[in-house]
């Protein structure tokens, strides 16, 4: 049976009035199959018939635009004025930072005199909790020195405190400072009797980061002092930050361990192994047998 087209505007109660009740069942059962299950007005309504009409009253109106504006061309200031584009939005530029440059500035003014002007290891701890050259100091809770023992002939330099060296103020006491003692206890060394530790940056930077080349260039001095002062026979740089800041060099510590070297700051010549850090033999268990090696270098050279 061929179903006569429904009007929009026609009555719901066309529908029933022009087909059967089976038919209507049969185009409801269709409905749902094609997932047409919710009613969105009270009567049906052709949509092909309202997008026509509504194309139809555009057209209208642009055609009614177009005339208005060909009639009043040339009519003074009674003439419309032409429709102008919005103009397109530019793309607001991100500013980025700029990423930190990779020479180090230079120290802070005063580090260099205020270094140099303590001439005992008690007055350089003192000179270095006074210091204000450097931000990490408002955020750390301690100064962290040194700690082992002093006047001996082992000086160990590590990179900065963590968390826990932090809260105790003393360097190398977290679970990488542990394990360092562990093998620094393997070939009869300890610092509660013959090594003395320390780190370049006394204070911990937040996050446990790496300090910065500025940071690492505003406790510089204090490190070299401290190493002049401290007179060791043996310096073991722990890490690559350390290696980097007290040789001036840009070599990484993974081609720079396994050899001695000189350190010789002020005219000073000390013998100067660099060593992998704790932290770094955690992370990559399979350098372990790097660090033995370069420990037996060290109990070779005693």
């Amino acid at each position: 049976m061929k179903t006569p087209p429904i009007s929009a505007s026609a009555p719901s109660q066309a529908l029933s009035q022009t087909l059967s009740q089976s038919e209507i069942i049969d185009l409801l059962r269709q409905h749902l199959e094609a997932g047409c299950n919710e009613a969105l007005a009270d009567s049906p309504q052709n949509q092909f018939e309202v997008s026509q009409a509504a194309s139809a009253k555009a057209g209208a109106k642009t055609k009614a635009a177009v005339g208005a504006g060909t009639a009043g061309a040339g009519a003074g200031a009674g003439a419309a004025k032409p429709i102008q584009a919005k103009p397109k939005k530019q793309k607001q530029e991100i500013v980025r930072p700029k990423p930190a440059s990779s020479t180090p500035e230079a120290p802070a003014p005063d580090a260099n005199l205020i270094a140099q002007s303590a001439t005992t290891l008690d007055a350089l701890q003192q000179a270095l909790r006074d210091y204000d050259g450097c931000a990490l100091k408002q955020s750390a809770k301690h100064t962290v020195f040194c700690d082992g023992t002093r006047g001996a002939k082992i000086m160990v330099v590590g990179e900065s405190p963590g968390a826990d060296e932090d809260r105790d103020g003393r360097p190398f006491i977290g679970v990488s400072g542990q394990l360092l003692d562990k093998m620094l206890a393997a070939i009869n060394l300890s610092r509660e009797e013959n090594v003395y530790l320390t780190n370049v940056v006394a204070w911990r930077p937040i996050g446990n980061r790496n300090p910065t080349a500025e940071e690492i260039e505003q406790c510089r001095p204090f490190v070299v002092r401290h190493i002049e002062l401290a007179k060791p026979d043996i310096l073991l740089l722990v890490g690559g930050v350390t290696t980097k800041t007290l040789l001036n060099t840009s070599t990484g510590i993974t081609r720079l361990r396994g050899q001695w070297t000189t350190y010789d700051e002020g005219g000073m010549n000390i013998r100067t192994l660099p060593l992998l850090h704790p932290a770094y033999l955690m992370r990559k268990p399979q350098t372990k047998k790097d660090m033995w090696a370069d420990l037996c270098l060290l109990r070779q050279e005693l």
